[in-house]
Parts: C-alpha cells; sequence; structure tokens
C-alpha cells in the first residue's frame, strides 16, 4: 500500500535479494499512461526465502525447462503463420540494439520467416547507437520501418514527463511498445516477435507462463483516460496546444481493431534461452553490432542500452527514485547468468551505482529547455524519505545492498 513515508507507493522497509543485487523498490511494471506520482506502484517480488522473482525465473530456466520442447513450439507457431510468397509474416521492433538483433536475425536465417523490423527512434541518438541501427538492417538484411516523430511534440512530452514523473523515458518506452502493433495491422502481418520477457529483469514470474501477451497491454479504449507526461490527454490539447494527430503515435492500438485481427505478440525469449552477453556475441558476428567505445556512466559495461544519448540520464533517475542505478540492473543479471559473484556484483553497485551522466547530460538540457537548476530541484523533489537523507549537506542512500 502507499505509504506517506515514500513516494510512488513504494514499500517502506527496504528488502534486497539474496542471490542478486536488486532491492524490493524496483518497479515490477510501469503503468506508462496512468503514470502520476501519487499512484502505487507494483515492485519487485522477494519471497520469505529472500529470493527475487528475477531470480526465481532464472532458477527455472536453468532447472525446469525443457528447451527443446519450446523449440519445437516456435517451429510451429513459425509454420503456423509462414508466408512463403515472400511477405511479410512477422513484425520484429527494435533499435539495432544486442537483444532486436538476435531476434530478427535467429527468424529470419533460422527459421525461415520475413520479419518487417520496426523502429521508434530514440530521441537523440549516439554516433555508434545509430551505426548499430544501420549495421542491423543493412548488415543484417532486414527491411525498416522507422516513425520519425513530430519534434515540437516529442520534446514537450518528453521535458513533462521530466518535471511531472522524473522519467526521461516514457516517451520511448510508449513509442516502442505501442508501434508494432499498429504497423501490424496496417500491413496485416500476423505475428510480433519481442526479445525477451520483462520477467527476466523482475516483473511478476507469473508472466512467463506463456509467451503469448494479452492484446489488452498493447490496445486502448477510450483516450480520455490516457495520460502522457503525466497530463491528461484532453489538457495536453487543451492547455499545451498539441493536435490529437500529433499525440497520436504514442497510444496504444484501437482495442476492437486489434481484438478483431488475428495478430499475436509473443516474447522470442520463452522459446529460446535468452541470455543478454550471449545476444551479445550473437549481434557483433551477426549484425556488425558495436559495444560503445568506452564505460557507460552509472554502470561497468559497454553493450546494454546505448543507442540514446537519455538513457545514461534514464537510469539516474531511477536512482533517484527508487535506488537502483543501472550498474543494479546489469549486475544482477550477470550474477543470474554466472558471469559475476553477488560479492563482485556488490563492489561493482558501491562503486559506479548513481554515478552522475555527464557525458550528454548538457546536450539533453539545452534540448529539452531545461536547466540544470530546476534539474537539480526535480532530484530532490522525488527522493523518498524512505530511501534518502542527508549527512553533512550531502544527499545519501539509507540502504545499501551488502
Amino acid at each position: 500500500m502507499s505509504n506517506s513515508k515514500t513516494l510512488f507507493g513504494l514499500p517502506e522497509e527496504v528488502r534486497f535479494c539474496k542471490k542478486c543485487v536488486l532491492s524490493n523498490q524496483r518497479p515490477s511494471s510501469y503503468p506508462e499512461f496512468k503514470h502520476t506520482k501519487d499512484r502505487i506502484t507494483p515492485t519487485l517480488h522477494i519471497d520469505e526465502d529472500g529470493v527475487c522473482d528475477a531470480c526465481r525465473y532464472n532458477e527455472q530456466k536453468k532447472q525446469h525447462i525443457d528447451w527443446e520442447a519450446r523449440e519445437k513450439q516456435l517451429i510451429q507457431l513459425c509454420d503456423k503463420h509462414r508466408k512463403n510468397n515472400g511477405e511479410y509474416d512477422c513484425v520484429v521492433p527494435g533499435s539495432g540494439g544486442k537483444d532486436s538483433a538476435i531476434a530478427a536475425h535467429l527468424l529470419k536465417y533460422e527459421y525461415g520467416m520475413n520479419p518487417l523490423t520496426v523502429t521508434w527512434p530514440p530521441i537523440m541518438y549516439t554516433d555508434y547507437g545509430y551505426k548499430n541501427f544501420r549495421n542491423w538492417i543493412e548488415v543484417g538484411g532486414f527491411d525498416n520501418i522507422s516513425f520519425n516523430q513530430n519534434g515540437r511534440a516529442h520534446k514537450l512530452l518528453t521535458r513533462l514527463a521530466i518535471e511531472n514523473l522524473f522519467h526521461p523515458f516514457q516517451t520511448f518506452i510508449l513509442g516502442q511498445k505501442n508501434l508494432a502493433p499498429k504497423v501490424a495491422l496496417t500491413y496485416d502481418i500476423p505475428l510480433i516477435f519481442y526479445g525477451e520477457s520483462e520477467a527476466e529483469y523482475g516483473n511478476p514470474i507469473a508472466e512467463t507462463s506463456s509467451s503469448l501477451r494479452d492484446k489488452s497491454y498493447y490496445s486502448m479504449n477510450n483516450i480520455d483516460e490516457l495520460y502522457l507526461g503525466g497530463v491528461p490527454v484532453n489538457d495536453l490539447i487543451n492547455e499545451h496546444g498539441l493536435r490529437l494527430n500529433e499525440l497520436s503515435s504514442y497510444f496504444p492500438a484501437e482495442a476492437d481493431k486489434l481484438a478483431a485481427s488475428d495478430i499475436e505478440v509473443h516474447y522470442l525469449g520463452y522459446y529460446k534461452k535468452w541470455t543478454p552477453q550471449e545476444a551479445y556475441y550473437y549481434a557483433v558476428e551477426n549484425t556488425g553490432f558495436s559495444a560503445r567505445p568506452f564505460r557507460t556512466q552509472g554502470s561497468y559495461s559497454k553493450y546494454n542500452s546505448i543507442d540514446d544519448k537519455i538513457d545514461d540520464l534514464h537510469y539516474y533517475t531511477t536512482y533517484i527514485k527508487f535506488g537502483i542505478g543501472r550498474t543494479t540492473y546489469d549486475a544482477s543479471q550477470e550474477i543470474r547468468n554466472k558471469h559475476l559473484t553477488r560479492e563482485e556484483g556488490v563492489a561493482l553497485v558501491h562503486k559506479y551505482d548513481g554515478e552522475f551522466p555527464d557525458r550528454y547530460f548538457d546536450e539533453i538540457l539545452e534540448y529539452l529547455e531545461i536547466t540544470p537548476e530546476h534539474f537539480e530541484e526535480l532530484c530532490d523533489r522525488n527522493r523518498s524519505p524512505h530511501l534518502w537523507e542527508k549527512v553533512n549537506g550531502e544527499w545519501k542512500l539509507k540502504h545499501v545492498v551488502s
């Protein structure tokens, strides 16, 4: 339940998983369209033995899943929808990062599908991120539809999301999630494949019981119920001067149209054992993917979420809001996959989590027309009192993984 001593409805008691380094402050889902500051946030479940859902799912992957049987199911699904006349038979959303690269490549070259890739571009591409995108479709060999957003609307919505929700990534998440079903409807393509399931990172473990995602997750009934940037859609039109067509690209597909279609939305990671580091190596070999030429600020890694200059700022805001920075996310999945020990993960969290992302900071704020002073005010406004305290004039987390 929501607690007056916490922001965002976070649980007052802070608990860390005994296997990885995540805490129960990590949101287990983002209700992006009803994303208001006083919401009650579902957070990562940690069981009575002190183990989180993400680690429990990883145990299932290693011990209880028959991956040969899962692959047979994947082949049956592809056989059901494959078009032998060369028409597109599946949509793969992505930016050319490691996960979309491996998903599209496997479907085309191992399972004989004809994928159409779709991209909701970052608000500000990194040079190497854009190169990876071009390599994905040129070296990998894929047709691609990229939706170039209305710049004025996109800038405003991103700024509102930061000011109202402290969530720089909301506009990207909405576009990435909602573009593919609408493209599939437009081109009459029956199958959509996302890469790994969110359960890999802590969404409810019950979501792993099937690869098929409920259409309601990608559809809407009434725009009057929607918020963007923490603002009702009608207020964006009446008070901020945006037109409905300037906002519609962020909306999910209409529920009645999606329900009437034969479109199925699946996670490829349900059928294929998904390991981020292995996906990275596969993308390097098959689609010309390259890691960052330097360490990502806020983490020790170089290959996760590197195409958008706002990425690093996004993870810094999760550190402020939830006490969970980019190292915590990276180290947790590598601990589960035996690429780090927990002790190594803890040491990395202490060293890098919460590192200020100054590499692109000034450029991003100048583009969004936010002053550094205002951003600092927003940081302080979004520090939950159960997580943060001032010690000798500096903000410190009350609870750190150990």
